[in-house]
């Protein structure tokens, strides 16, 4: 059986293997994939609607969109616990819908957190942050 080592020195070879099994067994793949998300449904919903399951997506969504952060932890419980935009005030709430939803607001150029704002002031912040 292959070692780490084996790996590590024919990662090129691996990829390409890898890559031409799942062409030719694709649709056997699927059918597993199916098989097994059939047999644990009712774990995935239960995972899905915990707090940290719900912590580890917004911060890899933040992540994804450009924000960079020592503290990511940080910078989670202050979007929890703020309920005011920090730049017009107004009650935000939770979800992706409505001009007042919670938007994490970083520099595009720095990836550097600066505030939790209404959709609205995010918005018009991206829209004049200067080049």
């Amino acid at each position: 059986m292959p070692t780490k080592e084996y790996y590590a020195n024919h990662k090129e070879y691996m990829k390409e293997y890898s890559k031409k099994y799942h062409q030719e067994h694709q649709e056997k793949i699927k059918e597993r994939k199916k098989e097994w998300y059939e047999q644990n449904k009712e774990q995935i919903k239960q995972y899905r609607q915990t707090d940290q399951r719900k912590k580890s997506r917004r911060i890899s969504d933040w992540k994804q969109r450009g924000l960079i952060s020592e503290d990511y932890d940080k910078i989670y419980e202050h979007y929890l616990n703020t309920w005011e935009c920090d730049n017009c005030g107004i009650d935000l709430i939770e979800g992706l819908y409505g001009s007042n939803h919670k938007c994490m607001d970083h520099s595009h150029k720095t990836g550097e957190f600066r505030n939790i704002l209404c959709n609205t002031c995010n918005i018009n912040r991206i829209k004049y942050e200067p080049d």
